[in-house]
């Protein structure tokens, strides 16, 4: 008995040293790999700024012919991204007024200057937002050792917003040249100089205005039934989407006006997928002989100056897709961006569609550009950047008539048209006193005889009454989500409701 109980005391003790032992090899082990493969550098030197891509400029390098070491294709892809770090970093300090973070993007002599204008901007309650749209740099000189390069920047596109005691006091869009020396410090290349000098030449270009096609637009607004807002989701389907464009161009009618989500188009990294979908859909509309005007940025919001270089990218990538397509129409660049003036600022929202506009013009320069303000009264912003004005109106069909005359009195010359309109015909539980299908049929006959007598270019609210509406679109609030429900031509069984019959005046000529 004692004997078993002595082997038992020596086999948990023996046990107990053994995992002891383990745990400790462990340890040295995990301290060994470690130390071999060293701290992580981002968390080491570089603040959350780093993590994601969003700051993006478009940057194109001059062919390197620098004096000194030959500079090698990592060398500048590191350099690259050291630098324009170093200027987001420089926008975030100067927004918010604050110092951290930028130890690591510039050296100590640098920091004292940078420092300086903070402290300044934070003791008179001044705040910038900033940012650089392009640049073009030129390697001038690198070190033999591989610790110093000399650059410099040209032609360098800066966006300012200086505000002060959360006044906007002061905007400005301008080209400047830097010279730039930059340091390899802990594996970093960070700022020693950066001084500002004025631009050796602009390379802003107003495009030429395009003359406007010989085609009245008799269209609607379209998303399938199955799908509202979601037309290039995981159902994506092209034989809905062939069998409703035919109903289209059966109805009389001859233009498409389809809607490109921000976000699920992927932001500044728009994916393949979806560009092969808004494909298919234009290819379509090509093989039924429809116009498509494509609304970018549905659902954005955002607007911040430090955004602006993920939007500029989306823009490019999309324009640079299908402006060589024969179905596009216009770019409708925003969907009543006036909504959001007063939650976002009417001075930033305009002066993102401006620098917008002009880029959908660099990247396509054969397509028009457009705007679909909310309000008929907005319909004069910006009307010297747009290629066609366009608006919607969602009030008194009476008052429409003279509305859009003097809209006409304001901008003569150029073509103008009604983006949306419409009724629901929803009359139930959430609305008692909402309009019939009836109701909604007179309207667009009335609608109808006022758009021929003005030769007004149309685009209607929407083919299909749909089951679900997206609690994105008018919120939660059940009355308003049954009302948009019910604006469609077609009622959710796939039967043509009374209003089919007015979907186009028959009269219209291309």
């Amino acid at each position: 008995m004692v004997n078993v109980k002595k082997l038992t005391i020596q086999s948990l003790l023996i046990l107990s040293f053994m995992t002891l032992s383990s745990f400790i090899l462990f340890g040295i082990s995990s301290v060994i790999t470690y130390l071999n493969t060293g701290a992580d550098r981002s968390k080491m030197f570089h603040t959350e700024i780093q993590k994601e891509a969003q700051y993006i400029p478009k940057l194109s390098w001059a062919p390197l012919q620098n004096e000194g070491r030959k500079m090698d294709s990592q060398t500048l892809k590191e350099l690259e991204k050291n630098y324009l770090d170093a200027w987001y970093a420089r926008h975030i300090c100067y927004e918010k007024n604050t110092k951290k973070g930028l130890e690591n993007y510039y050296t100590d002599s640098a920091e004292k200057n940078l420092f300086n204008f903070i402290d300044f901007n934070k003791a008179n309650k001044i705040h910038i937002e900033a940012t650089t749209l392009n640049h073009h740099p030129e390697v001038n000189f690198f070190s033999e050792d591989g610790q110093l390069v000399v650059l410099t920047d040209r032609n360098v596109r800066e966006y300012k917003r200086i505000h002060q005691d959360e006044l906007l006091i002061h905007e400005t869009s301008e080209y400047a040249d830097y010279k730039v020396i930059l340091l390899l410090e802990n594996g970093f290349w960070r700022i020693r100089h950066l001084v500002k000098q004025p631009a050796s030449a602009s390379l802003q270009q107003v495009r030429a205005p395009i003359p406007y096609p010989d085609f009245h637009i008799r269209g609607i607004n379209y998303y399938p039934q199955a799908t509202p807002w979601d037309t290039f989701g995981g159902e994506f389907n092209s034989e809905i989407i062939s069998n409703d464009l035919q109903i289209i161009k059966d109805a009389n009618l001859n233009t498409v006006r389809i809607f490109v989500q921000y976000e699920d188009f992927g932001k500044a990294q728009v994916p393949k997928g979806k560009i092969e979908k808004l494909k298919k859909l234009l290819d379509i509309a090509e093989e039924k002989q429809l116009k498509v005007i494509v609304t970018l940025f549905d659902f954005y919001g955002d607007y911040s100056v430090l955004d602006w270089t993920q939007t500029q990218r989306h823009i490019e990538t999309i324009c640079t897709a299908f402006k060589g397509h024969d179905a596009l129409l216009a770019w409708d660049l925003k969907n009543e961006p006036d909504l959001d003036f007063e939650s976002r600022g009417k001075e930033l929202v305009l002066s993102w569609l401006k620098e917008s506009i002009q880029l959908i013009k660099k990247t396509d320069p054969k397509h028009l550009v457009t705007v679909g303000w909310a309000k008929i009264e907005n319909a004069v912003l910006l009307k010297n950047e747009l290629d066609l004005i366009s608006f919607h109106y969602y009030e008194d069909i009476t008052h429409f008539e003279t509305a859009y005359q003097k809209l006409k009195l304001k901008i003569p010359n150029k073509p103008i048209a009604l983006g949306e309109y419409g009724i629901s015909s929803y009359r139930g539980f959430w609305y008692p006193f909402g309009n019939s299908e009836r109701s909604q049929a007179k309207f667009h006959k009335t609608m109808q005889t006022i758009l021929e007598k003005n030769n007004v270019q149309f685009l209607s609210w929407t083919l299909y009454d749909y089951k679900k509406i997206p609690k994105e679109v008018v919120g939660k609030l059940p009355w308003r989500k049954y009302l948009q429900k019910r604006y469609g031509f077609i009622d959710t069984h796939g039967k043509p409701k009374k209003a089919f019959s007015y979907i186009s005046s028959s009269a219209s000529t291309e």
